[in-house]
C-alpha cells in the first residue's frame, strides 16, 4: 500500500515532470529541426509541426533511456534523489523554464535541469560525480566548437564553386548514413539492451565482427548516397530540399532521445521499488514523449514560423550545414547519456554555417549575453537547489 503523502508527491512532481515535457516539445528542441526547411519552402508549418512531434515521440520512446538514467541517478554519487528531492528538483526546474518563457530570458534546460539535481544531491549529502561532471562540461565546452567547426567546414565547401554538388551533397549523405547505421536502438536490441542497424545486418550475414559492421555501414552509405545523386541529376533544387526534410527528421528524432530525460529523469527515483510505485522505464519514456509531442503540436508551429525567417536567410545549403553536426552532437550526448542543451547545438551550428558566408554581422554582444544566459541557467538552478532543499530539511 503506497502512502497517501507519497502518492500526492508523485502527482505533483508528474504535474512538474510533464511541464517539462511540454515545455521542451514547444521550444527548441520542437521548433528547431524543421525550421530549415520551412524556410526553404520544402514543407509547411503546420505539417512541419505535426512530424516534429511525432519523431520526438519516437526518439523519447527509442532513445531517451540513457539520458534519462543519467539525469535520475548518476548526477550524485552515494545518494539517490528522495521523493522531495525528485519533486522540489522538478519543479525548480519547472519554474525556471516558465520564467524563462514569459520573460523572454533564454533559460537552458539542460543546464537548469542538471543544476537543480546536483545541488539538491549535494544538499542532502550526496558526493559529486567528478567522472560524470568531466563528461558532461566536457561536452558543453566542446560543442560550439565541434558544432560550429563542423558546420564551418560543411558550408564552406558546399560553398566553393571548385566543389561539384552533384558530389558534395552525396558525399554528406553518406557520412550522415554511416552515423544513422550505428546509432543504437531499444527495438533492436534484446530485452533491456540496445543495437543498430549494422550491428543486426552485420550478425544476419555472420560478419559479427568489427570489420563486417563496417561493411554494412559502408554499404548502406552507398546506397543513400546513390539515391540522392539520382535526385540531385532530376532536379538539383528539390533533392536539397529532399536532404533538408530528412535531415530535420533525423534531428528532431535525437532531440526526444536527448531531451526527454531533462523531464523524466529526476522522476525516475520515485518509480522504483523503494516507493513501491514500480514503472517499467519504456513507459515512463512513452509519457515524456507524449509531453513532448503535446509541446510540439501546440507550440512549435509558432515557433518553427518565427525561426524559418532566420533560417530563410542561411538558404539550403548552409542549413544542411547546420543540421549536420546538431545530429551528429545529439546522437553523441544520448550514446553517453549525456544531458545536453539543444539551443547550444544549434546555436553554434548557425553561427558556424553563417561565417562560412561571411557572416561577420553575427552579434558579439548577443553571443555573450546567451552564454551568460546558459552559464547563469546552472548557477542560478545549482545555487537554488542546494538551498531550498538545505531549508526543507531543516524544517521537516
Amino acid at each position: 500500500m503506497v502512502e497517501p503523502t507519497l502518492l500526492a508527491t508523485l502527482a505533483v512532481a508528474t504535474l512538474a515532470s510533464l511541464f517539462m515535457a511540454w515545455a521542451i516539445g514547444a521550444g527548441s528542441s520542437g521548433s528547431t529541426p524543421f525550421a530549415p526547411a520551412v524556410g526553404a519552402n520544402a514543407i509547411s508549418v503546420l505539417r512541419a509541426g505535426l512530424l516534429v512531434g511525432l519523431l520526438g515521440l519516437a526518439g523519447a520512446t527509442l532513445q531517451g533511456a540513457n539520458v534519462s538514467e543519467a539525469v535520475g541517478q548518476e548526477l550524485i554519487g552515494g545518494y539517490t534523489l528522495s521523493p522531495a528531492g525528485a519533486t522540489l528538483a522538478l519543479l525548480l526546474a519547472a519554474g525556471l523554464v516558465a520564467f524563462g518563457v514569459f520573460t523572454g530570458y533564454p533559460i537552458a534546460t539542460a543546464f537548469t535541469v542538471t543544476g537543480a539535481v546536483v545541488g539538491i544531491g549535494l544538499a542532502a549529502g550526496g558526493d559529486p560525480a567528478w567522472a560524470k561532471y568531466r563528461e558532461i562540461v566536457t561536452l558543453w565546452v566542446t560543442i560550439p566548437f565541434v558544432g560550429g567547426g563542423i558546420a564551418y567546414g560543411v558550408a564552406t565547401t558546399l560553398r566553393d564553386e571548385r566543389v561539384p554538388e552533384r558530389l558534395a551533397v552525396p558525399a554528406l549523405a553518406a557520412v550522415v548514413a554511416v552515423l544513422l547505421a550505428n546509432v543504437n536502438f531499444v527495438l533492436l536490441g534484446g530485452p533491456g539492451e540496445q543495437s543498430s542497424i549494422a550491428v543486426e545486418l552485420a550478425a544476419l550475414a555472420g560478419q559479427s565482427t568489427l570489420v563486417g559492421r563496417a561493411g554494412v555501414s559502408v554499404a548502406f552509405a552507398a546506397v543513400i548516397a546513390a539515391l540522392l545523386y539520382r535526385d540531385l541529376q532530376a532536379d538539383a533544387a528539390a533533392a536539397q530540399r529532399h536532404f533538408l526534410l530528412v535531415l530535420g527528421g533525423l534531428v528532431a528524432f535525437s532531440a526526444g532521445g536527448s531531451q526527454v530525460g531533462l523531464a523524466i529523469g529526476p522522476l525516475l527515483p520515485l518509480l522504483g521499488p523503494d516507493t513501491g510505485v514500480q514503472v517499467p522505464l519504456e513507459t515512463v519514456l512513452l509519457f515524456g514523449g507524449i509531453g513532448l509531442l503535446a509541446g510540439s503540436w501546440t507550440g512549435a508551429p509558432r515557433m518553427i514560423k518565427a525561426i524559418a525567417q532566420d533560417y530563410s536567410s542561411l538558404g539550403p545549403r548552409r542549413s544542411i550545414a547546420a543540421l549536420i553536426p546538431s545530429f551528429a552532437i545529439a546522437q553523441t550526448a544520448v550514446l553517453f547519456g549525456i544531458p545536453v542543451s539543444f539551443n547550444e547545438i544549434i546555436v553554434s551550428a548557425i553561427i558556424g554555417s553563417g561565417y562560412a558566408a561571411g557572416g561577420g554581422a553575427v552579434s558579439g554582444e548577443k553571443m555573450a549575453k546567451t552564454v551568460l544566459a546558459w552559464i547563469g541557467s546552472l548557477v542560478l538552478a545549482l545555487g537554488l537547489g542546494y538551498g531550498l532543499f538545505a531549508v526543507w530539511t531543516s524544517v521537516v
